[in-house]
């Protein structure tokens, strides 16, 4: 790169990519929203790219697409685990054909030859040993799922250059809300504010982007990020560092949340110190505890071993994947963990830890039917005009087996 400008980026992912199910079972790691913008977002803007192609298990390959690899110059390998810096891309700047960018004994960042690249792509696998070192510290990186929400409040104020959108103090914008701080608050021309709401930029930029809809009585305290097309639903009350992402609709009270895409949590409620994938329902009342009742750091499992973890944070909500549900008047722990499409409308805390495609009742604990899930999958889409393909099934199936075998 040091000589010219690769033509595509190629993301990766290490040993570490498993912590980070199971949203990622759905999901590349670079499809991770945090702050604004997903991972793969940030790094094609900060480096003005706009082609990419990724190493990915063959079972995401067709809803994803790898996209492999043209022409002949040379290739700019990411790890996905790691967020641009200004530090990071100079020395991403610096790199020669054939040399990496090593933290910690992982690879971050290398520069690679077509020869090389193919050899990668063929073997599915970035290979570290191709490269020489060029050691780096102080880099903003994922170790686990819950430094997204460590981390979003500071990619928030990141990000927002990135999306080139003006402060109300200098668009004009008021439409009779009651704005705090309007230099820190930051609404597209597009969204549309009912009467009554509050916005408060104080302790960091409040951001609602093209087409959302900020429904009567909603009080808003950044940093807060309200994606496209989302809505929030009337008195919500949105702070702490929370990014509400693309197409969701959200009310209650949350704080420090990270919302992917097309997941609803409409009613009262409060949800803190959490995240969701795409597709979520979290049924009326739902509560998720994030601190424990004697104030020590919170313990959750791993996703392959099961085995609770030391997390060192000390408030923590839950993190679910993709399609799965809560009903009404639902309880989550501290530090609960649950996977893909799973049912949860269970009396008292359900289990910490849910697998993918549980049925998960106060006496009824069990596997979530496939061709049920799949319906119930449609029908969610479908209100949102989005088709489930028969490649989706096929990861669907994927994973549903991998939970059950």
């Amino acid at each position: 790169m040091a000589s010219q400008t690769p033509l595509n980026l190629i993301f990766f992912t290490d040993e570490k990519a498993d912590n980070f199910h199971p949203l990622t079972l759905t999901r590349p790691l670079d499809d991770l929203r945090v702050g604004i913008l997903t991972i793969r977002e940030k790094w094609l803007k900060h480096l003005q790219l706009n082609d990419f192609s990724r190493l990915l298990p063959e079972y995401l390959v067709g809803v994803f697409g790898s996209r492999g690899i043209s022409g002949e110059n040379d290739y700019l390998w990411i790890n996905a685990r790691f967020l641009p810096s200004e530090k990071l891309i100079n020395a991403i700047h610096k790199l020669k054909q054939g040399e990496q960018i090593t933290f910690d004994g992982n690879t971050v960042a290398a520069i690679a030859n077509r020869e090389t690249t193919k050899h990668m792509f063929d073997s599915n696998m970035f290979i570290k040993d191709n490269f020489s070192n060029n050691e780096i510290t102080g880099v903003i990186h994922l170790e686990h799922l819950w430094d997204l929400l460590a981390l979003n409040s500071f990619e928030i104020d990141k990000d927002l250059p990135l999306i080139k959108l003006k402060p109300v103090s200098e668009t004009g914008y008021h439409n009779g809300t009651a704005i705090q701080k309007p230099e820190n608050v930051f609404v597209h021309e597009t969204v549309k504010i009912e009467p009554g709401c509050i916005l408060i930029g104080d302790d960091g930029p409040v951001i609602i982007q093209k087409g959302a809809v900020i429904e009567a009585g909603c009080i808003l305290r950044g940093p807060v990020v309200i994606g496209e097309n989302a809505t929030l639903k009337m008195k919500a009350r949105i702070s702490g560092g929370t990014t509400i992402g693309p197409v969701c609709k959200v009310g209650g009270e949350v704080s420090n949340c990270i919302f992917h895409s097309y997941s609803n949590k409409a009613h009262e409620g409060f949800t803190g110190n959490s995240i969701f994938g795409q597709w979520v329902n979290i049924g009326a009342d739902t509560n998720t505890s994030n601190l424990k009742n004697n104030y020590s750091t919170v313990r959750m499992a791993d996703w392959n071993s099961k085995n609770e973890m030391e997390t060192e944070v000390q408030f923590l909500g839950t993190i679910m994947g993709d399609h799965s549900k809560t009903a009404i008047n639902t309880m989550l722990n501290t530090g609960t963990l649950c996977g893909v499409s799973s049912n949860i409308f269970m009396a008292g805390f359900p289990p910490k830890y849910i697998s993918s495609f549980s049925w998960v009742g106060s006496a009824d604990y069990g596997i979530y039917d496939f061709d049920k899930a799949i319906e119930a999958m449609k029908a969610m889409m479908k209100r949102r005009d989005i088709e489930l393909t028969e490649d989706y099934k096929n990861m669907m199936h994927h994973i549903f087996k991998e939970a059950h075998k």
